[in-house]
């Protein structure tokens, strides 16, 4: 059974939420964050330990708890996290000198929340290798 913590997720798939995640609870208001965008199928807000001058984490609405347990059905959510991750860039003015996505999977990635999300990092030069 896949887990968000320690706590199994409620629907099979990932679906519906999560009562014990962070990010669930973020996305039903219960947990307090700097939202800058929310839609159907995402919302995105400010990271709270920025790594960068633009630090954003997209997620899903619906509790997915990692992108290696995706299903068919997540193709059109995931693309559209991309999306959203280019329109914010250019609201958030990083648009035009850069900015890098980053999706962590796993223990050995740093994932750190068992909640899909899509870091947007920009406002900096990059290097590379990242991690």
């Amino acid at each position: 059974m896949s887990k968000c913590g320690d706590t199994p997720v409620l629907a099979k798939g990932g679906g519906g939420v999560n009562k014990d995640c962070i990010f669930c609870k973020i996305v039903a208001g219960e947990i307090p964050a700097r939202i800058v965008h929310e839609d159907e199928l995402a919302i995105a807000f400010h990271d709270i330990q920025p790594q960068a001058p633009v630090h954003v984490l997209i997620i899903p609405r619906r509790h997915l708890p990692a992108i290696s347990q995706m299903e068919p059905a997540d193709r059109e959510m995931v693309g559209h996290l991309h999306w959203l991750a280019r329109e914010l860039a250019v609201s958030l003015g990083v648009a035009e000198t850069g900015y890098r996505l980053v999706i962590n999977n796993g223990r050995d990635a740093n994932q750190t929340v068992g909640h899909l999300h899509l870091h947007l990092l920009g406002g900096r030069a990059m290097g590379w290798p990242p991690g």
